[in-house]
């Protein structure tokens, strides 16, 4: 755990280190809207910054509300949602905003628990947008804030989603909520450039000398890293070819045209039920979102 004055050394390196290095990203400046941070998190999600640079402003020039958003189809949020991968989260946004809309007059809630009860926000989102847009003091904890604190203060090479690890970074969260907030970002910044999983830049930490996994000699996890499965080939790759087979054209595809598209007829068959009852497209014949 972050003893008190651990805790502030830590902190005031980091934020310190994070006001010279940020990296300028449209939703943490200073007119982004609640709105704008809320799309920023859900397409975050599994997604790198690089990726997602060019739909989210593409998505905020289209719909700059929840409002603008919620008066559209489902389908053309899928549509809009292009390659960015995980396209559920592409509905679930689109069931936020009409949430926002009926329930919040339009305005993203300030409250953790109002966000929480919107459909596809999670304990993360809603902490982040708690704490990004209304500058509440929440404990953001995602992998790159968990690495960060698995190696500085416990020493050892990451750690897994856990109460353990929750309530560690509950013990380095400063007092002050604007703080607070700031140390979320800049923490998840830090886990993000320098403190990496893979080649952790450790002559450029800030927090090198008070590192304790550098000091037990950088150890590694006792137990391997799994590999992530090979996409190609998978269910997940062929959702994504018929689904943007759907989005690419200019009218509603013939089922057999559609399975056409994919070498394997039954998993393409089956990969199509399964895009039918997510709801990300609609039939059976023709096709459509």
């Amino acid at each position: 755990m972050c003893g008190v004055s651990e805790r502030e050394d830590v902190v005031g390196r980091v934020l310190d280190w994070y006001g010279l290095n940020a990296r300028d990203l449209p939703w943490r400046r200073p007119d982004a809207t609640p709105w704008g941070i809320l799309v920023s998190e859900v397409m975050l999600q599994q997604t790198p910054v690089a990726r997602v640079l060019g739909p989210w402003r593409e998505w905020l020039g289209r719909w700059p509300t929840p409002a603008s958003l919620a008066a559209e189809p489902p389908g053309a949020a899928v549509q809009a949602w292009g390659r960015l991968g995980y396209p559920r989260r592409a509905l679930r946004l689109h069931q936020a905003a009409v949430a926002i809309a009926e329930r919040h007059d339009g305005e993203v809630p300030t409250a953790h628990d109002e966000l929480r009860a919107l459909p596809g926000v999670g304990e993360y989102t809603a902490a982040a947008v708690a704490s990004f847009a209304f500058g509440a003091r929440h404990v953001v904890i995602d992998t790159n804030v968990r690495r960060v604190l698995a190696r500085v203060v416990a020493g050892v090479a990451d750690q897994q989603p856990s109460a353990a690890s929750r309530r560690l970074a509950e013990s380095c969260l400063p007092d002050d909520p604007a703080t607070a907030a700031r140390w979320a970002v800049a923490s998840m910044e830090l886990g993000a450039l320098v403190c990496t999983a893979r080649s952790p830049r450790c002559d450029a930490c800030p927090l090198d000398d008070l590192c304790a996994w550098r000091a037990a000699g950088s150890p590694a996890l006792a137990e391997p890293v799994r590999r992530p499965q090979s996409w190609r080939g998978t269910d997940r790759q062929c959702r994504g070819a018929l689904l943007r087979a759907v989005r690419e054209s200019p009218a509603p595809v013939a089922r057999e045209d559609l399975l056409a598209t994919w070498p394997d007829a039954d998993q393409a068959a089956r990969c199509l039920d399964t895009l039918f009852a997510d709801g990300l497209l609609h039939g059976p014949d023709p096709v459509r979102l």
